[in-house]
């Protein structure tokens, strides 16, 4: 997250007003505090719950120094721009890559092998410093929500400087270019930063607004804050900060904004958007301030400690965060909590310190100066050499991780074939104990990296509407003379693979209508944006009117309650959202379908627990990670709206003893991982459910499963 190094090494007590080159010691302080805000953010969330806005710091402090770099030496060729890439390289690379591949090794060494699949590719976008937009994808995918944190997460900020590292020379340099040719280069160039702050500001606003999760992690949401700093170094240069009235002010003023930050900004705020103006104009009004006079911020940004800490944050920033997601999975192997206590978090902030002055001194100083990166020629060629390095690691991991998953998927599929296998659920039929297959059933037949992956064909074949709504897939499997619509959300989507087996026998046409994140209601849910809620609503009255003309013969639907209805917290929207689902349940009933209402599935997300991640965690043990069904319960309110209808023709069936069975939720059932994540069962899961499923319909007295 470092910014960049200074230009030259003078002494901090005969610093003088801000200019575009020479030492600042208070740039170095507040590095120190941007670093310490993330730290104990990520150590201490709940009481630095505004820490994260440290990257923010930084940000503004790295435009202002590469554009003060910039003005005094623009690039003018191809050459120019090249050497100032050569030196980003030899200053930020050596030590990023270091840790890349160091956090590569150590995930193959502790980490579950149910993560190394994404931390691989993860690691193989970070070290091509792409990762941001690996994260902005991720982020919009319901169900990579709950997934474990990735060690190399923080590396999202370090591409987006990357990127702006990349396109600011070129920037600054075709500015000055017209320029120079208008005889207005000094115009030209502030212009070209206001227009990009302001360009890029209104978009942030407007995307965090529209995508909230994407824009967090985008570069053209974050540009204007690199670009501030660039602001701030067009006026130093060209204004002078010591014209402005107050100027020792200013600076206390930025300071007590960034500690406010810190405390007050939420993590469920509008992110970046306006809110980030908090720390963005404090740290710009921190370096536009006059730190000649003792009424200044500098005696407190240039002490000791925090002079220190500022000349080695950029790698504490590397070292800290893999530190804090892999040092659980170390301590679960070594038969120790996996929680964090206060203890665990200061032996992490002195190990990361510890780290940070070692690559700073060993890794970080040497490559600046050393021969062997002498030319640009060179450099770029260690680069891509060490970056190859880095790549290859990742891919290694991924193939690896892909190679356990095919060998367990034909495996789970040979036993999924063989009609006298004791596989999953069945295990638990009546039949199960003269089955001797049935002997060792505790014996772990699927890998967890394989559960992660194993969804209905609903994923792979498209069949999802997703925010904000606008396309609504159906997909057809079976082709028997009853057609049955399977609706609702993931919580319907996860029965597929259970229906898909159960069509030949029961002469099933299933079409899907499954939505992500939606619930089908007649009440708005609290989505991400008001599109996205509205067009949840839309969706759920075109579900209704197709599925009601369609020539269906019956409705099989499940749903979880995953947001709060609109302007309701989680007890209230308990009570009202049943309100909602009858008017959907009734047209159905109305229009002379069997209604079928699946209850949902006992949910471990609510105890915390990643099945698959857990059961890797545990695999000589998984009752680690099982629970009741208290513990496990979860309110439904689409079932509950069905208690109240009483017809014929409608229907529940209850799966909680399929999940929990003697009174205990299961990680694993007869060698299958039940759950893919923290809430949806596998298909392999839910295939070996169908006998149960099956008996249960027939036992409902609809006409269309008899």
């Amino acid at each position: 997250m470092q910014p960049t190094a200074p230009v030259a090494e003078n002494s901090p007590t005969r610093n003088t007003a801000p200019k575009p080159t020479g030492f600042r010691a208070d740039i170095q302080g507040l590095r120190a505090l941007a670093v310490g805000m993330v730290l104990l953010y990520h150590l201490w969330p709940a009481h630095f719950r505004g820490g994260f806005a440290g990257v923010d710091v930084f940000f503004v402090i790295s435009g202002f120094l590469i554009t003060s770099h910039l003005i005094k030496t623009p690039p003018r060729n191809w050459a120019d721009v090249a050497k100032f890439w050569a030196r980003r390289i030899r200053r930020l690379l050596p030590a990023s890559l270091l840790v890349l591949f160091l956090v590569g090794i150590a995930t193959f060494l502790v980490a579950p092998q149910s993560i190394w699949a994404d931390t691989g590719r993860q690691i193989l976008s970070a070290g091509l410093y792409v990762v941001n937009w690996d994260f902005a994808i991720s982020s919009v995918d319901y169900l990579a929500a709950d997934n474990a944190p990735s060690p190399v997460q923080h590396f999202w900020s370090l591409s987006v400087e990357e990127q702006f590292y990349f396109v600011w020379p070129m920037i600054i340099g075709l500015a000055f270019l017209i320029g120079t040719k208008l005889g207005r280069s000094k115009l030209a160039v502030g212009l070209t930063v206001v227009a990009i702050f302001l360009a890029s500001f209104v978009f942030s606003v407007w995307y965090t607004t529209s995508e909230p999760a994407m824009a967090y992690f985008v570069t053209p949401t974050r540009m204007w804050e690199l670009a501030a700093g660039g602001l701030v170094a067009v006026f130093v240069l060209y204004v002078r900060p010591e014209r402005l009235p107050f100027s020792s002010l200013l600076g206390w003023i930025g300071l007590a904004g960034i500690v406010a930050g810190a405390f007050l900004i939420r993590a469920d705020m509008p992110f970046p958007g306006y809110v980030a103006l908090v720390p963005v104009v404090s740290t710009a009004l921190v370096i536009l301030a006059d730190s000649r006079g003792r009424a200044s911020v500098l005696p407190i940004l240039s002490l000791r400690p925090i002079r220190f800490l500022g000349d080695i944050s950029y790698s504490v920033y590397l070292w800290h965060w893999p530190l804090i997601v892999l040092v659980p999975y170390l301590s679960a192997k070594l038969g120790r909590s996996e929680s964090l206590g206060v203890i665990d978090n200061i032996a992490i902030i002195l190990v990361s310190i510890l780290a940070a002055w070692a690559s700073t001194t060993w890794v970080e100083n040497r490559f600046r100066k050393t021969a062997l990166l002498s030319s640009s020629r060179k450099t770029f060629a260690f680069a891509g050499l060490a970056m190859a390095l880095v790549a290859a690691l990742g891919l290694s991991q991924m193939v690896i991780a892909d190679k356990i998953v095919e060998q367990n998927e034909d495996k789970l599929q040979s036993e999924l074939a063989d009609p006298d296998s004791c596989l999953g659920a069945a295990v638990l039929l009546p039949d199960a104990k003269d089955n001797p297959r049935c002997d060792d059933k505790d014996t772990l037949q699927m890998e967890p990296a394989a559960a992660k992956k194993d969804k209905s064909k609903a994923y792979a074949d498209g069949c999802w509407a997703s925010a904000p709504y606008a396309d609504r897939p159906e997909c057809t499997y079976g082709d028997g003379a009853k057609h049955v619509a399977l609706v609702g959300n993931s919580h319907a989507g996860h029965w597929l693979p259970t229906l898909e087996r159960l069509a030949d026998e029961n002469d099933l046409t299933i079409t899907t209508f499954l939505a992500s994140n939606c619930s089908l209601s007649t009440l708005p849910h609290e989505l991400s944006t008001e599109e996205d809620t509205k067009g949840c609503q839309d969706y759920s009255d075109w579900v209704v009117e197709r599925t009601t003309e369609g020539g269906f013969d019956a409705v099989i639907t499940s749903e979880r309650q995953s947001t709060p209805l609109q302007g309701m917290g989680w007890d209230e929207t308990e009570e009202k959202a049943p309100e909602g689902h009858r008017p959907i349940l009734q047209s159905w009933v109305d229009a002379k379908l069997d209604v079928v209402v699946i209850r949902d599935t006992p949910y471990p997300g609510g105890a915390d627990i990643n099945v698959p991640d857990c059961v890797a965690k545990h695999e000589d043990n998984p009752e680690e990670c099982s629970g009741t069904p208290e513990e496990w319960h979860w309110m439904d309110p689409l079932a509950a709206s069905a208690k109240t209808i009483d017809s014929k023709r409608m229907s529940i069936i209850y799966p909680q003893d399929w999940l929990c069975p003697e009174g205990r939720c299961e990680p694993v059932i007869g060698g299958v991982i039940t759950y893919f994540d923290t809430a949806h069962i596998t298909a392999t899961y839910a295939q070996t459910l169908a006998p149960q499923l099956n008996a249960s319909l027939h036992r409902t007295g609809l006409s269309t499963f008899d």
